[in-house]
């Protein structure tokens, strides 16, 4: 009877050990090994920590950058035209479109060296998602300057929530790598970028009150040239 129990004992701590065992990519690899082909099991890539927690977070946020820098681009084409010709509002939203095109291309390499996948067939949303809804992109220089703080804004609220996600997440989706990678590639220049544009709203809107407002506004874009 005590062999009996004994071997029912060695069998089960064997189940144990093999279902442990599974959980690990070096047992996948070794099975792998007697087949024609690795069959590229889910536990043999680069994901760890909380990725599954938070990629759709990023797709999110990847999705929203797109969409902003095609609406700076709008913008800074309308400032370029013959009847605006307005070069230094055309240089400010030029420069944030290319900005938000790269902080794009940035996220999407992230993701897939954290073995996550960009999928644009699928929309992502979550509670921090970046508000897309377009209005008129053809305004006058200080609605623009408006319209461009708020993006900023938004932008920079989305980039928080994915930190937070990462940060304040329990034990198992928590990912301290990608809030790093947050903190050190977002949160400081979005900030910044707020600051800024700030700054040229209300100094644009001081300047504007006057009768006349259009030396006003031609010094102002004089002023963003050389920035």
């Amino acid at each position: 009877m005590k062999i009996f129990v004994a071997l029912a004992l060695f069998a089960c701590l064997g189940s144990l050990a093999q279902a442990v065992d599974n959980e690990y990519c070096q047992n996948t690899v070794i099975t792998a090994c007697s087949s024609s082909a690795f069959s590229g099991n889910s536990i043999c890539n680069a994901r760890f920590a909380g990725i599954d927690h938070i990629e759709p977070e990023i797709q999110s946020y990847i999705n929203a950058n797109l969409a902003k820098s095609y609406d700076y681009l709008l913008l800074a084409t309308h400032f370029n035209s013959y009847q605006k010709n307005r070069p230094g509002f055309q240089k400010l939203y030029q420069g944030l479109s290319d900005r938000s095109f790269e902080d794009s291309i940035a996220l999407i390499k992230q993701v897939t060296r954290r073995g996550g996948i960009v999928d644009f067939n699928t929309r992502h949303e979550s509670s921090g998602s970046v508000n897309t809804k377009r209005g008129t992109l053809e305004v006058d220089e200080l609605h623009s300057l408006a319209l461009a703080l708020d993006t900023e804004k938004q932008l920079a609220t989305g980039a928080t929530h994915v930190h937070s996600r990462a940060t304040h997440a329990t034990d198992a989706d928590r990912d301290p790598e990608l809030a790093h990678y947050f903190e050190e590639n977002f949160l400081g220049k979005q900030a910044e970028s707020v600051r800024k544009l700030s700054g040229y709203a209300n100094d644009l809107a001081k300047l504007m009150k006057v009768p006349d407002p259009s030396l006003s506004v031609y010094l102002f874009d004089e002023y963003l040239q050389k920035q």
